[in-house]
């Protein structure tokens, strides 16, 4: 494919659409069941366990950022959803809606980061579709992705499921792909390399259940923070969580972002990270599992469950207790 933007011809169902798919698409994904060119693939029938399916859109701003792109949040982003119920991902199908004129070497670099990171995540992209819309009705390139897993054995993850005296874990820093995105948009703090958290964590979680069976509960926390996730869970199970102020990790660079901007952590969103509740008795297994993988080496436990009143709260550094509540929007739109 030679063409250096795209054009709404590329989305027309004809020969250009063809050279686009062939020249670009599946020269990049490259697996047999996507090339056959079918409007229905196949998910591998050998596979054993139940199956899960999620589907996720993004439309982040922009496209490319320190750490990752809209390629490989499109991926991760379905991954991470399907992992939180211990499913191991299958199948990917990838929608990309495109903005005539966006550039082909952009948007060819983008399939690669996508192809990366299902390669990382060990998932096919089997299926898909391209529309190409009219300049000015879409920011560039929006991508959907619908996923397909399976989950083994007797894994059941569920808010239902956790206890008081449970323990609330998790894989690592939080609030980096927020702050990253905030820097990245707006040109801030351009030399405190602040870095999206962008990544497939099944491997992650897998660690975790393999380790721990008796895993409560998993959620990754996206849009809304840590604050937002907490809160979800919460609801309708009739119990607290306390998170500990201190040992929440927080990278230094998305401090001073917070402390400038005025922003909390607990709030931002992440792209990289899982929340995870275990019985006590499995905390120090859980931890250990996920800090031998290669996006849980910071992991922490950060909270416990408790019945004495179903909200969630905040032991503060300095000894005190505020209560958390999930914010009526979000900090910063187009962040996924």
């Amino acid at each position: 494919m030679n063409d250096e933007i795209i054009t709404i011809n590329h989305g027309s169902g004809g020969r250009i659409t063809r050279d686009f798919i062939s020249g670009l698409v599946l020269r990049i994904f490259d697996n047999d069941v996507l090339g056959r060119l079918e409007d229905a693939s196949p998910v591998d029938p050998v596979r054993d366990g139940r199956p899960f399916m999620t589907t996720d859109s993004h439309v982040v701003r922009p496209l490319f950022f320190p750490g990752g792109d809209i390629g490989r949040l499109s991926v991760c982003g379905t991954v991470n959803d399907l992992a939180t119920a211990g499913a191991e991902p299958a199948a990917l199908s990838a929608g990309l809606i495109i903005e005539e004129g966006f550039a082909v070497k952009d948007l060819e670099r983008i399939l690669v980061s996508m192809k990366t990171a299902a390669d990382e995540a060990g998932v096919s992209i089997i299926t898909g579709d391209t529309k190409v819309v009219e300049r000015g009705k879409c920011d560039g390139l929006y991508i959907n992705t619908a996923g397909i897993g399976y989950v083994h054995g007797e894994t059941e993850l569920s808010p239902s499921r956790i206890r008081p005296g449970d323990l609330v874990l998790v894989s690592g820093p939080v609030g980096n792909h927020e702050a990253c995105i905030i820097c990245a948009r707006e040109n801030f703090f351009s030399d405190a390399r602040v870095e999206s958290d962008c990544a497939p964590l099944f491997g992650l979680m897998k660690s975790v259940l393999d380790a721990v069976p008796e895993t409560r509960c998993a959620r990754d926390p996206t849009r809304g923070g840590v604050v937002s996730t907490l809160t979800e869970i919460l609801e309708g199970t009739g119990f607290g969580i306390e998170i500990d102020e201190d040992r929440v990790p927080v990278d230094e660079p998305v401090g001073a972002v917070c402390e400038v901007l005025g922003m909390d952590p607990l709030f931002m969103a992440n792209e990289g990270k899982m929340l995870v509740i275990v019985p006590e008795s499995g905390a120090e297994e859980a931890v250990s599992a996920m800090k031998r993988t290669r996006y849980g080496r910071e992991a922490a436990v950060i909270g416990r469950v408790h019945d004495t009143g179903s909200r969630l709260t905040l032991r503060t550094r300095y000894g005190t207790s505020r209560i958390l509540t999930m914010p009526a929007g979000g900090q910063l739109p187009r962040i996924c």
